[in-house]
């Protein structure tokens, strides 16, 4: 599968046709579109005979009718029953435009609306006037090897390189399209590991939802992994897309594949929920880092005003400037409670960690997960192994049905590798790229082309669920704390202390503070320990008090590192002076 870039470099250079006339910004509006049909194009061939014959048996039925038999003929979930294909267009200069329009015209709905996505017929009528229609269209039909693949997930990994290239050279986020596979592999295996027995059922049908699909690279390694452990299993695919043309190319992977295209949905998943009502066995996602909600606030604040917790976001709203919690809300709601349960795998920058105090929505989300035992295990992951960022990213893996050593705990592990030197090839847990991707300079072996199987160790420490080195595991409550609030009595201009009506104590707001109790400790005790012998006028105002929860996850894996020599730090500074010397007397000379 090492070629998918090759193949994917050469489909992107049929854009040199367009210089001049297209700006280099808009490549992908006509190479995404044109991949597509290509690549639909290869897998109708072989039938492509028997389903002309059928069309003319059939074609004064009704379409209702019409589209399951071509469909069976094509034995696969679309066909075309236009005469033309891309070898065809190819032998026609002057009429490529109405021959074109008719070839697309000829697919079964499921495949036309997804040429539909790209706002296709925009770019037919601009190629036409330019007179490149015909020698785009003859570029595509000569690279017919380029479409042509013998594992399943090649031509998956070519249309997630064609987008990178086309986010690239108009600035847009590529992370926000796919994720790296490898990344997705982890995933999967931490998602389906404690489920081997009961996938290896013989006929098991699953379901597997990603709220935020992409090019759909989650839902095809997914399906991968399943078929690779049992063949005669199921699984079932869904998601949401709301980028149209990631939208149409996971699509068009999905009716390929054999997977009903009906049930990828387009949209966004806040707002225009596709699959409302519907719950799934597992879930993965990486929502976009750091991204706001302002264009769904409405609709979820709604939502959250009116339902509480009988809609998605009942425990709460995080900060406008980051939904990432949303998503996490959005995919517990289609759980199957009281059904089997469903596993959940979703990767997280920092920030739904820690951010917001108690009391605020970040916080009370996080309390209600936990609360709730369903936040299983959290895996910190290398920096630098994303296309769009370097920064560290965390997979979260939720489940409302824990095994029973689980229940109540919380396994955190460190999978960074920032012990270990730069490059040392003995990291348990990345390598080094010898070529960066954008930002991505970091990879997780897998165990293939020579790679060690870095995969299989992250995979074995969760299952093993032991404390070590890279593991630690916690109790629930641990994360948990309270936030009492501290006053001290206002006194007059003459250092009296002031009583209301009442004859309490006046609190002064400017001596006010706070302290975070963990959950495991007295409060009292706590006070009179660590406030009393201080402040000895102080007291607790108990109906200001909030329980709050954040997973400080370096503090758990902190080692100390001696400070370097003074000794050491003068070397330095010598040599690099020395350096700089010489520097300077080179270009001196």
């Amino acid at each position: 599968m090492n070629n998918f870039r090759e193949k994917a470099n050469f489909i992107w250079s049929i854009a040199d046709l367009l210089r001049g006339h297209y700006k280099q910004a808009d490549y992908g509006k006509v190479i995404l579109p044109f991949a597509v049909l290509r690549r639909l194009d290869i897998v109708l061939e072989p039938t492509k005979k028997q389903v002309l014959e059928a069309y003319q048996k059939h074609k004064d039925k009704k379409p209702e009718v019409i589209e399951p038999i071509l469909n069976g003929v094509a034995k696969v979930k679309f066909h075309n029953h236009s005469k033309f294909d891309f070898n065809e267009l190819a032998k026609d200069h002057d009429n490529v435009a109405a021959n074109l329009r008719n070839y697309i015209n000829g697919f079964s709905i499921s495949a036309r609306e997804i040429i539909d996505y790209f706002s296709f017929e925009d770019q037919i009528k601009k190629l036409d006037e330019y007179d490149l229609l015909y020698l785009v269209i003859k570029h595509f039909a000569n690279a017919k090897d380029k479409f042509e693949v013998k594992e399943p997930m090649e031509m998956g990994y070519v249309f997630e390189e064609l987008i990178r290239k086309f986010a690239e050279i108009s600035n847009e986020t590529a992370g926000e399209h796919f994720t790296p596979r490898e990344v997705i592999r982890l995933m999967v295996n931490l998602l389906f590991v404690n489920d081997k027995n009961i996938l290896r059922k013989e006929g098991i049908v699953k379901t597997l939802y990603d709220p935020a699909c992409g090019t759909g690279g989650m839902l095809s390694v997914a399906d991968e992994y399943l078929h690779e452990l049992n063949p005669g299993a199921r699984l079932e695919l869904f998601g949401q897309e709301i980028n149209p043309d990631s939208y149409a190319i996971c699509k068009s992977d999905m009716l390929i594949k054999g997977q009903n295209p009906s049930n990828i949905k387009f949209g966004n998943s806040f707002s225009q929920d596709g699959l409302e009502d519907e719950h799934f066995d597992y879930m993965l996602s990486n929502p976009p880092f750091g991204v706001d909600w302002k264009k769904a606030q409405k609709y979820i604040k709604d939502e959250y005003d009116n339902k509480g917790f009988a809609g998605r976001f009942g425990a709460g709203l995080p900060s406008i400037s980051d939904g990432s919690l949303l998503f996490l809300q959005h995919m517990i709601s289609k759980m199957k409670r009281g059904s089997g349960g469903s596993r959940i795998g979703i990767v997280f920058n920092g920030s739904p960690l820690f951010s917001g105090g108690a009391g605020s929505g970040p916080s009370d989300i996080r309390k209600w997960i936990i609360e709730n035992d369903m936040l299983e295990a959290i895996i910190a992951m290398p920096d630098q192994l994303f296309y769009n960022t370097g920064i560290s990213t965390y997979i979260w893996i939720v489940t409302d049905r824990k095994r029973p050593e689980r229940k109540g705990k919380l396994q955190l592990i460190n999978a960074t590798g920032s012990e270990w030197p730069e490059g040392d090839k003995n990291n348990p847990f990345y390598v080094k790229m010898s070529r960066s991707l954008g930002n991505k300079r970091k990879e997780i072996g897998d165990g293939r082309d020579g790679k060690p199987d870095q995969i299989k160790t992250i995979t074995e420490i969760y299952e093993a669920f032991e404390d070590g080195e890279y593991s630690k595991i916690f109790d629930n409550e641990d994360f948990g704390y309270t936030r009492i609030t501290i006053e001290r009595p206002k006194r007059n201009e003459k250092g009296e202390i002031e009583l209301d009506k009442k004859g309490n104590l006046v609190p002064d707001s400017d001596l006010r503070d706070y302290e975070n109790v963990p959950l495991k400790e007295d409060i009292e005790e706590y006070f009179k320990r660590e406030v009393l012998p201080h402040l000895q006028s102080a007291w607790i105002d108990h109906s200001k008090t909030k329980i709050g929860y954040e997973i400080n996850f370096t503090k758990y894996f902190y080692k100390y590192k001696p400070l370097r020599s003074l000794e050491e730090i003068r070397k330095d500074i010598l040599k690099l002076e020395e350096e700089a010397r010489e520097g300077i007397k080179e270009i001196l000379e």
